[in-house]
């Protein structure tokens, strides 16, 4: 099937070569830019399926001159030539793959992360806090933008609940794997007996939606406006800025309260519930591939442990892969691109995998 693939997508290449040196498409230039952006995409997949077919016809010689010649020092030469291109000839065979491996449509998008504290109290909430100013700071390294949402902050400095876009290219493509529990284990600084309290948040990582994606019927949403309040619940103002809006058909609900202007809540909390419901559109979407999405690292189920993030031991843990830095302190700061990088890698080979 992989070869029958590469035929049709070098068939369509060639026939898209002739389409571009046709006048009337020419003329058409809407026409001649979707097929120039077309051929383009398709070059370096049909440059690399050319090169493994000129591999196989010069294997194929190298077999015949061993069938017809008996000198053994010509056939020596021969065969080592023969066994470099069966080296390359594999090599080939595996960036084939990983072209042809589907590339996730989301890749490109910015995200909106949502993140909660779990089991563990005041503790709990103060991690969700070291995990924001993390995320922060790696996409400050990045160059991508952080804007706040909504937020729930506790009286202590840490959140409830945090939720956040990050804008950049590519940024789906990074924290998609972000996704999951994550687990820290330290003692409080109110702990006075210096025992090592373990606590958690979650985290979840969403493609943000283009409104041309997730059409909104209004008439399916409640809007209900009220006063924001700050920790502790103490009112902040005493204008009905802050916005719930439920979405009737599906039951879900966004609140926002950061903002002054009631029209930038609206707004920001419009955001995430595109973003959710084309979540949970996706969700449906792949149900059927739910075997194969559990054996992936990809964007992993939110109630399952991901990573662990040991305080007296300065270590992080990536369960899903198994790796241990022993730099917490220097991951915490936003230095997370060796972890996510081995998750791209772990990715895709499994994704080559299930290709054979």
């Amino acid at each position: 099937m992989m070869f029958e693939k590469l035929d049709r997508l070098k068939e369509r290449y060639e026939e898209l070569a002739q389409l571009l040196a046709d006048p009337r498409v020419i003329a058409d230039q809407e026409r001649w830019r979707q097929y120039v952006k077309e051929h383009a995409e398709l070059s370096d997949i049909v440059s690399k399926y050319t090169e493994y077919q000129e591999l196989e016809n010069e294997m194929d010689e190298a077999k015949e001159l061993l069938r017809d010649s008996s000198d053994q020092e010509f056939r020596s030469f021969v065969e080592g030539e023969l066994n470099g291109l069966r080296v390359r000839h594999e090599r080939v065979r595996q960036e084939l793959k990983r072209l042809l491996a589907p590339k996730d449509p989301n890749d490109e998008k910015n995200v909106i992360v949502e993140i909660r504290a779990g089991t563990g109290g005041d503790e709990a909430s103060l991690f969700a806090g070291d995990l924001f100013r993390m995320y922060s700071r790696y996409a400050e390294v990045k160059g991508y933008k952080v804007e706040i949402l909504n937020s729930h902050p506790t009286d202590i400095g840490g959140f409830r609940e945090i939720i956040f876009g990050v804008e950049g290219k590519g940024a789906y493509s990074r924290l998609k794997y972000e996704s999951g529990v994550h687990r820290v284990q330290r003692v409080p600084a109110t702990e006075s007996q210096g025992r090592i309290h373990t606590s958690a948040a979650t985290v979840a990582v969403l493609p943000e939606a283009e409104e041309v994606e997730v059409e909104v019927d209004p008439s399916d949403l409640r809007i209900d406006t009220y006063c924001s309040s700050g920790p502790g619940g103490q009112s902040v103002n005493t204008t009905y800025s802050a916005v719930r809006i439920t979405h009737l058909p599906t039951g879900l609900v966004v609140t926002c309260q950061d903002e002054k202007s009631q029209h930038k809540n609206k707004e920001k909390a419009m955001r995430v519930l595109r973003a959710r419901l084309l979540d949970m559109m996706e969700k449906e979407r792949h149900a059927e591939e739910a075997e194969l999405r559990r054996a992936q690292v990809g964007t992993g189920d939110r109630s399952e442990r991901i990573r662990t993030y040991n305080f007296p031991q300065n270590r992080v843990t990536d369960h899903r892969i198994g790796l241990t830095l022993h730099k917490l302190d220097r991951v915490l700061d936003g230095e997370l691109d060796e972890i996510i990088d081995q998750l791209i890698t772990t990715d895709r080979a499994q994704n080559l995998e299930n290709m054979d």
